[in-house]
């Protein structure tokens, strides 16, 4: 694979956990409705977030926002104060938790920093995107930098006709497959799955037949660009 390819890199669960403080955050909302069925809170925070999701966007606040308004929902407005500052509370220490990079990502996106232009293409909360950027080590090592509020073909479009790279020169390493994998192919472009252990419901799709690669773990990327 030669230099003149662009690796473009998700960030959420695939270069930092994420998901995980999410899933521990919804435990503790479980708990504080404790009197009702945990399968029932699950789907109707997600009917919820689904709802949200174009006026709050992707990320802490508005998963925050939903869950007070399910809360309130469930217990038809008999939620206390106290439980909805206890969410307050649980938003503000996911935004202030550490960035804790999975095993293999400093070591392969530094190795391919050396020969690749590296874009990191992340979606979600600006603010909360860019401190997670800056904590994580790793901004200087990528040419460009977008935070987007979706992931479909026509941002990726914009996103490479802005920096003159041709689709079928760009790889874009994720772990959504409706994020990160489709759309790219969708434009011409190739893609690598990297499953993370916990996948966000809204994020569920079919995987394609063909025309990505799936590798387990960030260590294994090197090889698959060097047999591109």
């Amino acid at each position: 694979m030669s230099a003149n390819w662009t690796i473009g890199f998700d960030g959420d669960d695939t270069l930092w956990h994420n998901e995980s403080i999410f899933s521990m955050t919804q435990e503790r909302f479980r708990a504080i409705l404790g009197g009702i069925d945990a399968d029932e809170i699950d789907r109707r925070l997600l009917e919820t977030e689904r709802r949200n999701l174009g006026l709050f966007g992707y990320g802490i606040k508005g998963f925050v926002l939903s869950m007070i308004e399910t809360a309130i929902e469930v217990t038809d407005g008999r939620v206390e104060a106290r439980d909805i500052q206890t969410l307050i509370e649980a938003g503000k220490s996911m935004l202030a938790h550490p960035v804790d990079l999975l095993d293999g990502v400093a070591e392969t996106v530094e190795y391919l920093s050396h020969s690749h232009r590296l874009v990191l293409v992340t979606k979600g909360d600006l603010f909360d995107q860019e401190s997670k950027i800056a904590r994580s080590g790793l901004a200087e090592l990528f040419d460009r930098i977008e935070i987007v509020s979706e992931k479909d073909p026509e941002t990726y479009r914009r996103i490479l006709a802005r920096h003159g790279i041709a689709p079928d020169r760009f790889l874009m390493v994720g772990n959504s497959v409706r994020s990160d994998v489709l759309p790219v192919l969708e434009i011409g472009g190739r893609a690598v799955h990297v499953p993370y252990h916990i996948t966000w419901a809204h994020e569920h799709v079919e995987p394609p037949a063909e025309g990505y690669r799936r590798i387990d773990g960030m260590a294994e990327l090197t090889g698959v660009v060097a047999g591109l």
